[in-house]
């Protein structure tokens, strides 16, 4: 290696990912412009592909098809949805449910007769007979009548039939043999490929072990006839389950090791082997690996080593760089990038400083002529560029010259008729980028493909739009992002910008950036080394039921300095607060991991939330709580206005002992009211110190008082009669004493009790889930916090006929899992809260069928993560609170009598359903007596203002917190009415130019 260039190369990436679009696009515009003279010659030649292209389209049935059902059309949805999901369902009662759900509500008869392919207007009849079959009316049944009296499940045997001629289409084999067979038929005489072994992702340590031996077969038999000069590609996240900058030290060796085998064995085959790109998290781990096994002594000789790039990503020109200063020959091959949806949307959750990638396709493309003009300069790079485009392809052409020492690539099914003639008749070299595998991993890859090439900006789906011209078509991207000034999409707002002008969003530490991580791990160890407070908020509470009426009756004398300041001052303090807790929030997430055991990405979210609160419900007050003009006969004015209640008791629980002790209190304050706040027992110091920055943020010192200690404490202060409302959260146990207390003084005024508790949370599985999306939300859902959230999930329940398979992976997902120190950020699962919850989960597990369970560390308060199997839904009689889940199975076509068992264990705070029909999401959503319903993602993480949080029946009260409802719990309402013709006559009237003598 070219140790100092390629390290000044490495250090120049930096925090490019986060720098502003336009001054990452500003150096790319004058490497990607063409000039006049080349700018017509590119276009004459991007002129003569788009022909070629365009009389592909009309050859080939496949192009027919995805023209005739585009993605951006219900019925081209529906073949989508209905591709990803078919194939991998095992009961034909559920496949018949999933035909009907796709195929019933779009408009196939628009498009009989349209095609000029046989095929695709057999298909469309088809689709047009299957929707006769799953609609309703007289017609239908009457066809439905026939079809069963055939004996034949018509639909559902053709369906499957065209469910797999669309994976042979974009699959070139089921297995390395009969893709290799397939290479040398006639229509790819002249290409090469470069064979993938389909697998999206290794979940468990066996999927990835699967996935090696996969590619070392494949690497075997590409070896036996290396003079075709077929390559391979590898997909590191295949081979490790958790490959994530929080687990470097453990993935990092172990892939640089798994990929050095497979290097040194292609090179003994003579053949080529190509890294391929993951997503920008992963890029900084990647470059690690590929560095590592580039620099091996071992393959020094062998020019076959390469590397895919995404031009999408903002240091897609950098890490190009890089690959030209290693010491060796690298194969680059260039894409657009795979995964842009889901880092956009990664970006705004994680409430990062700026995206990783360009918001705009012209942005990308720009981007992708830059590189690959440094790509061709590059005296150590073997370029390789993938792309549909025919202007990127001329363009390219343009810069290389008369050189064809370089490839072009596409993908297997797509692209037909853009390289024929270049490779046949031109000496230009490609490579069909060709999936190997059954077709149940197959369809992930379809769905990524298809969404990829079918946005409406991508050039695939332009070419099929009859509208525009070949001059839109073939603009020119540097143009395109120069009249804009290089600006980011005006409809992707920065994630801090993420709600509007309603509030800012919280903002995220990147913990998934490297560096960053390490920053934030040696300032949280700062924190929690320094020596702990000795006051005694951590000691016994014993005797504090005089400070509890101290402090209610010290809240009583500062409520006229709350409720006498405007909206507008509360407003302004709340987000002072905020504010004030992103400037000390390393501080906050040290305590939140020493004092609740929390992870470190746990203990950002809980910062973030509390943030979170403090700005919605400050834009809330404002908007919600203004007097209301209300109407009425002339000569009457009617206000409606809203007043603070008085004091309030907050009460909080120790598993999210900043976030819902913030968010109670602050909706308290903002509303006008004053506030006895006590965190749980287990958490006071946290408390103390939201405290003192509500003091600092200018709340005054006697309209917020911080009242730590037990239930006995609770209890004194819950009873006394000038509490005017309280707010807690916890065990519905609790819940209950409280609501008791409150109405045993008949002298007392009745007052409002918001509770909210537990759960015996529920998760729903149908054969058409996937099951890789599934097992991910449930460890997730359920083992995340160590299952010390309120919303995780406590019973698994699977369609009886995936329950085998999904609990074996679900077992293997859990053998991936970590449990120890909290501060460590490789920790997956840290100790539970105290002693009693420990030996109450424990003894709990001594007695259970259980399935699965982890060893634990000898030392600490650790509860294993526990699958434990069930015979009914009935079993289950009690929430536990910890890593602990229950798994039941239930029959196919009885998802609302399973739905209606959950419902009649009382509680109701969350559920979960993953299905890929829309109609059993409709159902479930009717049915559920939950607060919150999830479909098809995992059931913890609720956002402020995005999914308003509480529950119903035995898990709450209601209203829910961080919702538009949520305030006007917190106050009086209070009407008044003036006539206005009582002092003399209606000054409004008698102003008007009616009336009169």
């Amino acid at each position: 290696m070219t140790f100092d260039v390629a390290s000044t190369a490495r250090k120049s990436m930096g925090n490019l990912h986060r720098a502003s679009e336009p001054d990452v696009l500003k150096p790319l515009l004058d490497r990607a412009a063409l000039t006049p003279e080349s700018r017509e010659r590119v276009m004459g030649h991007a002129l003569g592909l788009l022909a070629d292209l365009r009389a592909a389209q009309g050859k080939g049935w496949v192009n027919q098809f995805l023209q005739e059902y585009r993605l951006n059309s219900s019925e081209g949805v529906a073949l989508l949805s209905l591709a990803e999901a078919f194939l991998r369902v095992p009961d034909p009662e559920t496949a018949d449910l999933l035909i009907a759900d796709k195929l019933g509500d779009a408009d196939w008869r628009a498009h009989t007769g349209k095609s000029n392919s046989t095929l695709v207007n057999s298909a469309t009849w088809g689709l047009v007979v299957g929707r006769a079959l799953v609609g309703e009316g007289q017609a239908q049944s009457a066809l439905r009548r026939l079809i069963a009296r055939a004996g034949e499940p018509f639909v559902r045997q053709a369906v499957g039939a065209a469910m797999r001629m669309m994976g042979e289409i974009f699959v070139m084999g089921r297995t390395i043999d009969e893709a290799m067979k397939r290479m040398k038929k006639p229509e790819h005489k002249g290409f090469t490929a470069s064979f993938d072994m389909l697998g999206e992702a290794a979940r468990t340590h066996d999927d990835a072990q699967r996935y090696f031996r996969a590619y070392t077969d494949a690497v075997d038999a590409v070896g036996r006839d290396p003079a075709a000069g077929h390559s391979i590609s590898v997909k590191l996240s295949a081979l490790h389950p958790r490959y994530e900058v929080a687990r470097w030290e453990e993935c990092v060796p172990a892939l640089t090791e798994m990929l050095e085998a497979l290097a040194v064995q292609a090179a003994g085959k003579g053949i080529a082997l190509t890294v391929d790109a993951e997503e920008s998290e992963r890029l900084e781990m990647s470059l690690d690996i590929i560095g590592k096994v580039a620099a091996l002594p071992s393959l020094k000789g062998w020019d076959g080593f390469g590397m895919a790039v995404q031009a999408y990503g903002k240091r897609a020109r950098p890490v190009v760089a890089w690959a030209g200063a290693l010491d060796r020959i690298m194969n680059v091959r260039l894409v657009k990038g795979a995964y842009w949806d889901s880092e956009i949307k990664r970006a705004q959750v994680e409430g990062l400083s700026d995206y990783p990638l360009f918001t705009r396709k012209a942005a990308t493309d720009v981007s992708y002529l830059a590189v690959a003009r440094d790509m061709l300069d590059a005296p150590n790079i073997r370029p390789a560029f993938a792309s549909h485009n025919a202007l990127t392809v001329a363009t390219i052409m343009e810069w290389a010259g008369n050189s064809r020492d370089f490839e072009f690539q596409r993908l297997h099914g797509m692209g037909d008729g853009l390289y024929e003639r270049l490779v046949r008749e031109q000496g230009y070299h490609c490579r069909v980028y060709a999936p190997v595998g059954g077709h149940r991993d197959l369809l992930a890859y379809l769905v990524r493909r298809l969404l990829e090439n079918g946005a409406n900006s991508s050039f695939v789906h332009q070419l099929a739009d009859e509208r525009l011209t070949e001059a839109e078509i073939l603009a020119d991207p540097v143009a395109k992002i120069a009249a804009v000034g290089g600006a980011r999409h005006p409809s992707i707002p920065l994630p801090v910008d993420l709600f509007g002008a309603e509030r800012k969003n919280s903002a995220g530490v990147d913990l998934a950036d490297r560096t960053t991580l390490g920053e934030t791990v040696s300032s949280l160890r700062g924190f929690v080394s320094l020596p702990e407070q000795k006051d005694d908020l951590a000691q016994s509470h014993k005797g504090r039921k005089e400070e509890a009426k101290k402090g209610r009756w010290y809240c009583r004398r500062g409520l006229p300095r709350m409720a006498g300041r405007s909206i507008e001052d509360r407003c302004a303090i709340v987000e002072r607060l905020a504010d004030l807790l992103e400037a000390h929030r390393d501080e906050l997430m040290a305590i939140c991991v020493s004092e609740a055991f929390k992870t470190i990405p746990d203990a950002l979210g809980e910062v973030r939330e509390a943030v979170d609160f403090c700005r919605y419900y400050a834009r809330a007050a404002r908007d919600g709580l203004q007097p209301v003009e209300l109407p009425g006969p002339t000569g009457e004015r009617n206000v409606l206005r809203y007043a603070g209640r008085g004091v309030w008791a907050t009460i909080a629980p120790w598993n999210f002992p900043l976030a819902i002790f913030l968010g109670q209190t602050v909706a308290a304050l903002v509303t006008g009211n004053t506030v006895v706040a006590k965190p749980a027992p287990q958490t006071p110091r946290i408390a103390a110190r939201a405290v003192a920055l509500a003091h600092q943020a200018g709340v005054p010192s006697d309209a917020l008082i911080l009242l730590p200690g037990g239930p006995e404490v609770g209890a004194a202060l819950t009873a006394d009669p000038r509490i005017a409302g309280v707010a807690f959260t916890g065990s519905t146990a609790t819940a209950r004493k409280i609501a008791r207390s409150l109405l045993e003084d008949d002298a007392r005024p009745i007052v409002p009790l918001i509770a909210e508790t537990g759960g015996i949370n529920a998760m729903i599985v149908d054969s058409t889930a996937l099951p890789e999306q599934v097992v991910a939300d449930v460890v997730t859902s359920a083992f995340r916090s160590a299952g010390q959230r309120c919303s995780a999930l406590r019973l698994l329940l699977l369609q009886e006929e995936i329950a085998e398979t999904t609990i074996e992976m679900l077992k293997g997902a859990m053998d991936t899992l970590r449990l120890g120190d909290p501060g460590d950020p490789a920790t997956d699962v840290g100790p539970v809260i105290d002693q009693a919850a420990y030996d109450k989960l424990m003894a709990y597990r001594a007695g259970a069928t259980v399935l699965k369970t982890l060893d634990a560390p000898a030392e600490g308060l650790f509860v294993p993560p526990t699958l434990i199997g069930l015979s009914r839904i009935e079993d289950l009689t009690a929430e536990w609170f910890g890593p602990i889940l229950h798994v039941v199975t239930w029959p196919s076509g009885k998802l609302a009598e399973t739905i209606r068992s959950v419902n009649a264990k009382g509680y109701g705070l969350t559920m979960g359903l993953h299905s890929r029909i829309a109609r059993a999401a409709e159902e479930t959503e009717a049915l559920a007596e939950v607060g919150n319903l999830y479909v098809n993602r995992s059931m913890i993480g609720a956002v402020v203002g995005s999914q308003p949080f509480g529950g119903e029946g035995l898990s709450g009260t209601g209203p829910k917190a961080g919702g538009p409802n949520y305030l006007h719990r917190f106050v009086v309402e209070r009407a008044v009415s003036v006539d206005t013709t009582s002092a003399g006559g209606n000054a409004t009237l008698l102003s008007l130019d009616e009336g009169g003598i």
